[in-house]
């Protein structure tokens, strides 16, 4: 620089720095907790696949009151249960059956007092929509022979919760061994519901809100009540289950998703 010119460029330098400094300032107290920009908070709900319809709604219901995302995983209560146990990352579990969260519970998986019972369901025979079988459900009824060289579709009796729902519902009715051989066993009730559909099997056993979520198959009848136990669905969080889980659990009994899952055919309030 020669003697009288004016030193712009150290100026021009600390004035960027400044507005740079400023903006970085900015740009932390945006990022600052509990701000828009940081992500929000995801619930993992692991479900029996029979609830997809309803609880995709109710869990869109939840995000929109709460802000906070879920993602929810579906398949059969064995599977689910068995999946927990060996280390996966659900917060919230909500069973088909009794039996599976009596399981977990056994096996420490499940947060003291957060166990409840959320819905009901009931038991029914499907056929395609297209079939013309009739059939009422009573001790000794036909069943072995409407399927003629066909398979009764329902979730594996060993395990899925609607196919031990069947098998106690047949064996009550004294018709179990007949139809026994000529199962179609499916790993979850959608799946056994799906084969019905498809009119890859005669009839299937499923529950009343997956005959009425499909349009290609038809209710025949309903099992008696007495036929089987109670087909109830209990919820609880995890043992390893996020803070959030006890809104989640909360938003499941508000009246707004008691109506959500009446709408689909649930019973409610349990």
């Amino acid at each position: 620089m020669t003697i009288g010119e004016t030193p712009t460029r150290p100026w021009r330098f600390l004035t960027a720095l400044t507005a740079a400094l400023v903006c970085g300032v900015g740009l932390a107290r945006e990022a600052a907790p509990g701000s828009a920009a940081l992500p929000e908070p995801t619930l993992t709900v692991f479900a029996a696949a029979s609830l997809t319809d309803a609880l995709d709604e109710v869990d869109r219901a939840f995000t929109r009151d709460t802000h906070i995302a879920v993602k929810t995983s579906y398949a059969s209560s064995a599977t689910l249960a068995k999946q927990i146990e060996s280390g996966a990352g659900a917060d919230v579990f909500l069973s088909a059956d009794r039996e599976w969260m009596d399981y977990l519970e056994k096996h420490g998986q499940i947060r003291a007092g957060t166990r409840r019972d959320l819905l009901g369901n009931a038991l029914v025979l499907v056929a395609p929509a297209d079939s013309s079988v009739q059939l009422k459900i009573a001790p000794g009824f036909a069943l072995a022979a409407a399927l003629g060289t066909g398979r009764l579709a329902t979730g594996d009796p060993d395990s899925v919760p609607a196919g031990i729902y069947a098998r106690a519902a047949l064996t009550k009715l004294g018709v179990w061994d007949a139809v026994a051989p000529h199962l179609a066993r499916a790993e979850n009730v959608r799946a056994a519901l799906a084969y019905v559909a498809r009119g890859e099997a005669p009839l299937g056993i499923v529950y009343r809100t997956d005959a009425l979520a499909d349009k290609h198959v038809r209710i025949v009848d309903t099992f008696p009540e007495d036929s089987h136990p109670p087909v109830i669905y209990p919820v609880a969080v995890t043992l390893g289950g996020r803070p959030e889980s006890a809104r989640y659990l909360d938003f499941l009994h508000t009246e707004g998703a008691r109506q959500i899952f009446a709408r689909y055919g649930f019973k409610t309030p349990m």
